[in-house]
């Protein structure tokens, strides 16, 4: 037995043992692909054992999450994450839950486990690599993005959309296993898949390699050809047989979801030459596996020092600095608006985003080809698309893949050191949905802009009207919603998302035209979205009745206002999630809990709003599909007009 074969019979053995343990847990899959893992980090992949995070490091995406018992010995072998951390698989408060959560456990790359995503996520890291390494120099960013995947990744389609753009986008850094072990949880692939792999990516602009994923020379020599491959990402098709190693047990599709048996567990131990003590890990295999490690310390120093040289150039400084500055110290030139003109939300996000792109050259990121209607057109424009005019092009053009764009995004976020954003139509948010609660799910803070915001999109009819699209993602936890009222709304609203450091931001923009808000007359306009909901007009003393709105909406609540001989307050809610973190003595302040007749209007889902306007509260809403027809006209008919508002509220109070 070579010292190779001993670490992956360990490594296989902390795979039963763990899940045992557990009783919970996936072995096979983690057993049939410990071959080509072992081999990678044992013996190619780059990283500081003194840091998980150092910035040059290689990323190891696993994108086939369910396989996490693989990564956590690795982990361990590693000195990331300790043999009790192994031995606590899957129990509260571990460092080693089900799939992997990046937040969680060092040396983890992405939290993985909604399958597709990982591999998705890893064009995001390979981009951002290509980046920065246009930028930065080759020698700064010289690393690689790996990614393990399974039979499952490579059927979700979010797989393949990416793929196309890692094709499209040449990028040469990313290589990615395929642990082809033709087994799912259901039972054999043939069941339901009968893809050619290789034609399938060599037709995307891959390479493809195919290897015994058992024979480690063959794997060897597949990763080494990967890296000189410069011009196109690496698809490594491993050939395999699930839970490798087993003693009567391999190529059985109960071993994808099940614990092995005690006695299953003691004779595959027996056969793969371990004792039957449970965790068992050797000394002469951490030292084995650790044998490298003071080169990688050299490494990762040298590495630091040449940094610190090149930060003598003014040039490569200021790039730096730019990579490097946390997000809140962002200091951001925002554009002025003129108060009185109407201009639709979106198109004051376009003028905000062509005013500041200069001053953040770390911002990266398109739209879901709706560059004119997502006013990206500019931005695109100036600074090309990413790849096909250079890796210094900045605009990325995801074509008609809207979960791909947010699962990219979310990569390019891990990655460390951009800042990313997407843009479609708000209904087609849906197709974003699961890539959205992995942004909030990671703590990532990427920006998600959705425009057409409502029923006003008109003449399109119901399928391009969204109803349900913001109540849905509002009850995403950590997700901050920003529905601006104009402008200057957006303006704020933007130098919010752009701020955060854990938290994504959705940012919901009219295609219509709304009157911009004068400061003058509306002081609290300029910080008043930083709190959530704010007092936007009011009156002496305690109200006798308060209208709350997000967005488009809050014009009409100024209008409906003026229709009233008592004193009225207009509350401006740009964000629910912002306004709900605040302290209860200032949600007191903006809405007096003694000030029960109140009334909410948005132009979508009525239920939510029942939260601060009370179960009996008037809300304004739609909670119907749309139809095709002019804007104003289905204003009309859904009653969005300041005359049938009153006439509602009148009715209540």
């Amino acid at each position: 037995m070579t010292q190779t074969d001993k670490t992956i019979a360990v490594v296989k053995g902390l795979i039963m043992d763990g899940v045992a343990k557990a009783n919970s847990g996936h072995p096979g899959g983690a057993m049939s692909s410990a071959d080509y893992a072992t081999i990678l980090f044992s013996e190619f992949l780059n990283f500081n054992p003194d840091d998980s995070r150092w910035f040059n490091r290689d990323r190891f995406i696993l994108s086939a999450g369910h396989e996490s018992m693989l990564l956590y010995s690795l982990l361990h072998l590693n000195g990331f994450i300790s043999i009790e951390d192994i031995k606590n698989f899957r129990q509260f408060g571990s460092l080693t839950p089900g799939h992997p959560e990046v937040h969680l456990t060092p040396g983890v790359e992405a939290t993985t486990g909604p399958l597709g995503q990982g591999l998705a996520m890893s064009v995001g890291f390979a981009t951002a690599e290509a980046y920065l390494r246009e930028k930065l120099g080759a020698d700064v960013m010289d690393h690689y993005t790996y990614v393990l995947s399974s039979d499952g990744d490579l059927q979700e389609p979010v797989a393949m959309g990416a793929a196309a753009l890692a094709g499209l986008w040449n990028l040469g850094k990313l290589i990615v296993y395929y642990d082809s072990n033709k087994i799912q949880l259901a039972g054999p692939t043939c069941k339901a898949d009968c893809t050619d792999h290789r034609k399938v990516f060599e037709g995307l602009c891959w390479q493809v390699l195919e290897v015994d994923g058992h024979n480690h020379d063959e794997i060897r020599k597949a990763i080494r050809d990967g890296q000189l491959e410069t011009g196109k990402p690496t698809l490594i098709i491993g050939h395999t047989t699930m839970a490798k190693g087993c003693a009567t047990m391999e190529g059985s599709h109960k071993t994808h979801g099940e614990p092995l048996k005690a006695d299953e567990i003691k004779a595959t131990k027996k056969k793969l030459g371990l004792p039957e003590e449970e965790f068992y890990v050797p000394g002469d295999v951490v030292d084995a596996y650790r044998s490298r490690f003071d080169g990688l310390r050299k490494n990762a120093a040298d590495w630091q020092a040449m940094v610190d040289g090149k930060l003598a150039d003014a040039g490569f400084a200021e790039m730096w600095g730019h990579v490097t500055k946390p997000r809140p110290e962002l200091s951001i030139d925002w554009p002025e608006f003129t108060p009185g003109e109407s201009m639709a939300t979106r198109k004051a996000w376009g003028t905000c985003l062509d005013a500041v792109m200069e001053s953040l050259p770390t911002l990266v990121g398109g739209s879901a080809d709706l560059d004119p209607s997502n006013q990206t057109a500019n931005f695109r424009n100036t600074y090309g698309d990413f790849a096909v005019d250079g890796f210094g092009a900045r605009n990325l053009a995801f074509g008609v893949r809207e979960f791909n764009m947010a699962a990219i995004m979310n990569g390019i976020q891990l990655h460390g050191g951009l800042l990313p954003f997407g843009a479609t139509f708000l209904t087609f948010s849906d197709y974003c949905r699961n890539a959205i609660r992995m942004s909030a799910l990671q703590e990532l803070p990427v920006l998600y802009v959705f425009t057409h915001d409502s029923f006003w999109v008109g003449e399109d009819g119901p399928t391009h009207q969204p109803i349900e699209h913001v109540s849905s993602l509002r009850l995403i936890p950590d997700l901050i919603d920003l529905r601006p009222a104009d402008a200057n709304e957006t303006k704020a609203c933007l130098d919010i998302a752009l701020k955060q450091e854990k938290m994504p931001s959705t940012l919901f923009l009219t295609r219509q035209g709304l009157p911009i808000l004068d400061p003058a007359e509306y002081p609290a306009v300029t910080d008043g979205p930083r709190k959530g909901g704010y007092v936007l007009k009011d009156c002496e003393g305690t109200p006798d009745l308060i209208l709350i709105a997000s967005g488009s909406e809050v014009s009409l609540c100024l209008e409906t206002a003026k229709l009233f001989k008592r004193k009225v307050r207009v509350v401006s809610m740009p964000s629910a999630k912002l306004f709900d973190d605040q302290p209860e003595s200032y949600k007191n302040d903006v809405l007096p809990p003694e000030v029960t007749a109140r009334a909410a209007a948005e132009a979508g889902r009525t239920t939510l709003w029942h939260k601060y306007v009370g179960l009996n509260g008037v809300v304004l809403g739609v909670d119907h599909f749309g139809a095709s027809a002019p804007g104003k006209i289905l204003s009309d008919k859904y009653g969005f007009t300041p005359e049938n508002f009153a006439r509602m509220i009148r009715e209540k109070y």
